[in-house]
């Protein structure tokens, strides 16, 4: 954990810069079928210095600490409605997430065992897996290794910014309607993952690099207790830090499971 300083990077909010997925008509009825309408945002901010992966601590300690961030970022309310979180956090906990995927065709791997040619998800029978009700090979390969699929995906794959967040929305909110088809759970996350990370093309192999850099954190206030994303843990909650070192711009995925 890094103590948190007054002086490091600061930070104004982009207030043009949008996530056209969260905004898109035809994915908000899936967000709200999925149970995570309302729960789940995007912001985004421009920061004043050159950053580099070694200074992730310092970055997420002055982040937290910065009247703009804290009054921007977001929590669902009592009510239903987004409230400002509106705390400067006492310690961050980071941890790096890798993204260096470029093409969806890392999910054809689902073909033929959890998902059929037709993109239909193979049913199995229904078990409780960490709170989830499962009632499919995809959720099952999902959150069980005791699945018999679990190994389609290695554990450095499963910790690949684009498998997490296609996780993210297979599994939903606390009240979800789970799709039949794998469809709408891919095009979502392609369309989530490239709003959200920066690609160059190589100029030697002329092939797409990721330059984006990739963080899960977890912020605590002075009694040490977790404040943001949300104040218990749980998968579903979560907060992603997405840096664009050449634009100096860093995004914000948000998620809150519990209501």
């Amino acid at each position: 954990m890094a103590a948190l300083n007054s002086s490091g990077f600061k930070f104004n909010i982009l207030d043009g810069k949008t996530c056209s997925v969260l905004e898109n008509k035809d994915n908000q009825e899936f967000f709200m079928k999925w149970g995570i309408k309302g729960k789940i945002r995007v912001d985004t901010f421009a920061f004043d210095q050159h950053f580099q992966p070694y200074q992730i601590d310092e970055f997420t300690s002055s982040f937290m600490k910065d009247d703009t961030v804290v009054h921007r970022l977001q929590v669902p309310g009592s009510r239903g409605n987004w409230v400002s979180l509106g705390l400067k956090a006492d310690k961050v906990l980071v941890t790096p997430v890798e993204c260096t995927i470029t093409s969806m065709d890392f999910f054809d791997r689902l073909v033929p065992d959890v998902v059929r040619e037709s993109g239909h998800i193979r049913k199995c029978l229904d078990e409780v897996i960490d709170s989830f009700t499962v009632s499919d090979e995809l959720r099952k390969m999902l959150l069980s290794d005791e699945s018999d699929h679990y190994d389609l995906f290695s554990d450095e794959d499963r910790g690949q910014f684009v498998f997490l967040l296609f996780k993210h929305l297979c599994l939903g909110g606390e009240v979800c309607q789970y799709e039949d088809d794998v469809t709408p759970y891919l095009d979502t996350a392609k369309s989530l993952y490239k709003d959200l990370i920066s690609v160059v093309k190589d100029g030697d192999s002329k092939k797409l690099r990721v330059i984006s850099h990739v963080y899960k954190f977890t912020a605590y206030d002075e009694s040490g207790d977790m404040m943001y994303p949300a104040d218990e843990q749980h998968d579903q909650n979560f907060a992603y830090l997405i840096i664009d070192p050449y634009k100096r711009h860093v995004a914000v995925l948000y998620h809150k499971f519990t209501s």
